[in-house]
């Protein structure tokens, strides 16, 4: 069974990446803690790039990056690749959104979409990127928090066409709909195709 190195710390985002990539058979493992990567890249796709990239070459292994985050219309695609960093909490990152977003509210007459994206890349361990793709899902920032399930801002990210916020949605719908889902389903066929040695 080949050996996949996720390029995260987070335990979370591995055991995420396991429900989608099931079917291939590849073990997943967690970067080493004090192996670092920069991310300095101004697109979600470039900052996918360095850490699969510079994972994969500093353990010689292949290796797999997602890089997501809230881009909001009315905020210029805030925040972006700095979702995570916009606040040091979920709920205060939520509330920062909310804020920020009433002081455009009248400018811009109540528009409200946003887009959860997702980059992945993959790594052969030369570092050369193999696959790569974004998944993107269009939805709005609702008025307030609805639901109590997933994480970060699925409480106030509203997918129209379902009638749920991600936080309302079930572990199942959410990995169906959600922009990390559209990207591993982008993928996946290239995915299965690739003899990882």
């Amino acid at each position: 069974m080949p050996t996949v190195i996720v390029a995260t710390g987070n335990p979370g985002k591995l055991k995420e990446m396991q429900v989608y990539l099931n079917t291939l058979g590849w073990r997943l493992q967690l970067k080493p803690e004090d192996l670092d990567i920069e991310e300095t890249g101004a697109t979600f796709l470039e900052n996918a790039r360095l850490k699969a990239a510079g994972v994969a070459k500093a353990l010689g292994q292949w290796a797999i990056a997602d890089d997501s985050g809230l881009a909001v219309d009315a905020l210029g695609g805030a925040p972006g690749i700095y979702s995570a960093r916009y606040a040091d909490s979920d709920q205060a990152r939520i509330e920062r959104l909310l804020k920020e977003l009433e002081g455009k509210e009248l400018a811009l007459k109540g528009d409200r979409t946003a887009q959860f994206i997702c980059a992945l890349a993959l790594a052969n361990p030369a570092g050369e990127i193999i696959l790569e793709t974004e998944g993107i899902c269009s939805g709005e920032i609702l008025l307030s928090p609805r639901g109590t399930g997933g994480f970060g801002y699925d409480p106030i990210f509203y997918v129209p066409a379902l009638g749920k916020s991600f936080a309302e949605m079930s572990p199942a719908q959410k990995d169906a709909n959600s922009h990390r889902g559209i990207a591993f389903s982008q993928l996946l066929p290239e995915m299965s195709k690739l003899a990882l040695g």
